[in-house]
């Protein structure tokens, strides 16, 4: 079950270290050199972390060991620790994700809703977290399942998955599973699946990602690292969107 989680921290080169790192809300934040990733927080602490020391200035391959941690605050350190490696602009681009030269730039059509409503409509829809807007995107043009592990009115809870997915031409999937740990058995639930994508601003643009079953990466590139801390510290009460770009990945399949 680990597999995934060692393909994304063995890829990081040995020689870089952590050199900035927050906890906010409802982001963590990690840079190391140019490159800066950020990670959804979960608030489910269910046991004591697993780092006792100072996470500064340690190698950012070991922080990104928190990933495995059942700690979901201490995980979500560790998946910003991995994004800080392959969402770097460099990394991502030599990686052949596309973007712009822009500090920022408002891109709808690298929205994951967005650029994929003609290819979904008529088909079974799954979502695991109920993203913004996504009633008003995907529900009238599809047969949708939105699966949240906090459900609201019309959601399903995430045991739902077990009978929900496989029945599934389309699955997105939010990043934070990769936290909690869920991602592997979505991922096998969701093999009938015509494309499996990873969502969320915390999805690493990892290639190996694709040996898993997962057919698309929708994540986000920090261009503006000063800003996003800010914004993740909470000093800047704005999205952090306005500190860079979405981005889509896609597998050669595709």
């Amino acid at each position: 079950m680990w597999e995934i989680y060692d393909a994304l921290i063995n890829g990081i080169p040995e020689e870089l270290k952590t050199d900035e790192l927050i906890c906010g809300y409802p982001h963590s934040y990690v840079r190391s050199g140019e490159g800066a990733g950020i990670a959804s927080m979960r608030l489910m602490d269910t046991r004591m972390p697993m780092f006792t020391k100072d996470l500064l200035g340690l190698p950012l391959r070991e922080v990104a060991t928190c990933i495995k941690s059942w700690n979901f605050i201490e995980a979500s350190v560790g998946l910003a620790a991995i994004n800080a490696y392959y969402n770097n602009p460099q990394v991502a681009r030599k990686n052949g994700v596309e973007f712009s030269e822009a500090k920022r730039v408002e891109d709808r059509m690298n929205d994951p809703f967005i650029m994929s409503q003609n290819e979904v409509r008529g088909k079974k829809v799954a979502v695991i977290g109920h993203f913004p807007y996504l009633n008003r995107l995907m529900e009238p043009i599809c047969d949708l399942a939105i699966i949240e592990a906090d459900p609201g009115e019309g959601d399903y809870p995430m045991s739902a998955s077990e009978y929900i997915l496989p029945e599934c031409d389309y699955v997105y999937i939010t990043s934070s599973c990769l936290v909690d740990k869920t991602l592997p058995r979505l991922l096998e639930l969701s093999g009938n699946a015509k494309r499996v994508t990873l969502v969320s601003p915390g999805t690493p643009l990892a290639p190996q990602l694709f040996d898993f079953g997962l057919g698309a990466l929708s994540g986000f590139i920090i261009k503006d690292n000063l800003r996003a801390f800010r914004i993740v510290a909470g000093a800047e009460r704005v999205k952090i969107y306005s500190a860079g770009q979405k981005v889509t990945l896609k597998s050669n399949r595709y």
